[in-house]
């Protein structure tokens, strides 16, 4: 039996969520519904504009709100990231520790500043991002751990690493890493611009195959440079032995290596869908590896994503995920 169902990589950021109307999403020149880049000047001043409204500060990133997820539903999960030396760096540090996520972070000296997301949500529960990488930024080989990786069952990559050079050759190292000895690979295409600007590089990440992916319709579609979900699906296939594309209100489809399955959304009042992607990547892996079949997986993936875009923020905490395997066993499953 290994050590831990999942390891993780992934650029570990302190999320920073706004309510705000579409009219400050154009005053702010900002491009609505995706991940952008910035640099620490442009961070600092959309502080400032956003001074003085409603927010919410957590311990975040993609591949971090997954682990939480993983953690949370009762498996064991290690997270290779890099923070800065500061305040936020040691808070990210402590979050992972008290949740039981076993990271790297206690080994070597951090340097630079903490990365930091910006996320900003609309009435209609869009969730647009303004991403400041900080230390996350030069996240490379020597964080990772290959004891983590070849004693885990999968090996999650989060695909924001691919915008960076060293990011990328660090997923790409650890992807080889895990086929070595044997381990499943998983991989999230993560958001249409990675798709847009960094395909090859994902291309380079996934190799040969990865054993799951996950991604949105959209991310589907333009990977794929096709129009239609019929043929995206198809073209998926060469290059994942399964995955799941997700469509928001309309449930999620997985490929299950053999056959397609559609999973019902399950309907709720909208309220943020940030963190909603990776909440299901977390469900889904944490039922894929403890003996759920494709459909169950997907099952209490939906309802762990329906309960977190019902609320502000990207993340559960344990009453809610409570609620979730409450939810899930009522729910009928099939095979």
């Amino acid at each position: 039996m290994k050590q831990f169902q999942v390891c993780g990589i992934g650029n570990a950021l302190v999320d920073i969520d706004f309510e705000v109307s579409l009219a400050t999403l154009e005053r702010l020149n900002i491009a609505k519904g995706v991940m952008t880049l910035i640099d620490e000047s442009t961070h600092h001043k959309l502080l400032v504009e956003l001074d003085g409204i409603k927010h919410l500060k957590a311990c975040g990133g993609s591949a971090a709100n997954t682990l939480f997820t993983l953690q949370q539903l009762g498996a064991k999960t290690f997270y290779s990231c890099k923070v800065g030396d500061d305040d936020a760096g040691s808070f990210f540090y402590r979050d992972l520790l008290a949740h039981g996520i076993h990271t790297n972070l206690h080994e070597g000296e951090r340097d630079g500043v903490t990365g930091k997301c910006i996320v900003l949500v609309t009435p209609d529960a869009d969730r647009t991002m303004n991403t400041f990488l900080g230390a996350t930024a030069t996240f490379s080989k020597v964080q990772l751990s290959e004891h983590a990786i070849k004693n885990s069952e999968y090996l999650y990559i989060e695909g924001y690493l691919v915008a960076q050079p060293t990011g990328c050759e660090a997923a790409i190292a650890a992807r080889e890493i895990a086929q070595h000895h044997q381990v499943k690979t998983a991989l999230s295409l993560s958001d249409p611009n990675m798709v847009t600007y960094f395909k090859n590089g994902l291309l380079d990440i996934i190799g040969n195959k990865v054993d799951i992916l996950f991604c949105n319709e959209q991310e589907a579609l333009l990977f794929t440079g096709t129009d239609k979900l019929s043929d995206a699906r198809e073209k998926l296939k060469d290059h994942a032995c399964s995955f799941v594309i997700t469509m928001g209100g309309e449930g999620a489809l997985v490929f299950n290596g053999h056959e397609f399955l559609n999973l019902p959304a399950y309907k709720v009042n909208v309220v943020d869908t940030v963190g909603a992607g990776d909440v299901f990547a977390g469900a889904f892996l944490y039922g894929i590896t403890h003996g759920y079949s494709y459909y169950g997986a997907g099952d209490l993936a939906s309802v762990a994503a329906s309960k977190v875009v019902s609320k502000f923020g990207p993340r559960l905490n344990q009453v809610e995920m409570k609620e979730v395997s409450e939810l899930f066993l009522k729910r009928p499953v099939s095979a």
